[in-house]
């Protein structure tokens, strides 16, 4: 039982909040970032940590929407989606192929072989030399300090400081 202080009750709680979950290196919650070909962030996806960044690909490409010049619908999917091996991944590529979307995805393997894969080999795209500028993004959004030690516990507020700092970022490069 906690202590009691006048018109307070003291009680240990769990620590974290909402999509706050254990990993290896203790409790997180996980940033799905989509930008576009110069590292402007479009869309964020927010998770517990113990979900597999392949899982939460797809809600994070459906966060896009970016408006057309001429007034309309406004855009939702990208031309090429250039990801790391962690999202390879047949059931992706299945998908990201239904909606029209080229995949530029390295595939990954666990230990590298003493004989070469048989059939076609898989090419990287030259697309794939610009992901530097989505890991751009990650330390442009670095630079602030309540996004890197999340102190809120409601997901809302801290979606809300992430957005703000997509605006801030934004500003900064246009």
């Amino acid at each position: 039982m906690g202590q009691s202080v006048p018109r307070r009750q003291l009680r240990a709680r769990q620590k974290g909040g909402a999509e706050v979950s254990k990993t290896k290196r203790g409790k997180g919650t996980k940033v799905m970032l989509v930008a576009d070909g110069n590292g402007l962030p479009l869309g964020l996806c927010l998770a517990s940590a113990d979900h597999h960044e392949v899982k939460l690909a797809v809600p994070a490409l459906q966060t896009v929407r970016v408006p057309q010049r001429g007034g309309g619908r406004p855009k939702q999917r990208p031309e090429e989606l250039v990801a790391d091996k962690a999202y390879d991944s047949k059931r992706f590529r299945r998908w990201l192929r239904s909606k029209g979307i080229k995949s530029t995805i390295p595939p990954y393997e666990r230990r590298p072989r003493k004989q070469p894969k048989r059939g076609r080999p898989m090419k990287v795209g030259p697309g794939y030399l610009e992901r530097w500028k989505v890991e751009r993004t990650f330390a442009w959004l670095g630079n602030f300090r309540r996004l890197l030690v999340r102190h809120e516990r409601l997901l809302t507020t801290f979606r809300a400081f992430f957005l703000i700092a997509f605006v801030l970022v934004l500003l900064r490069r246009l």
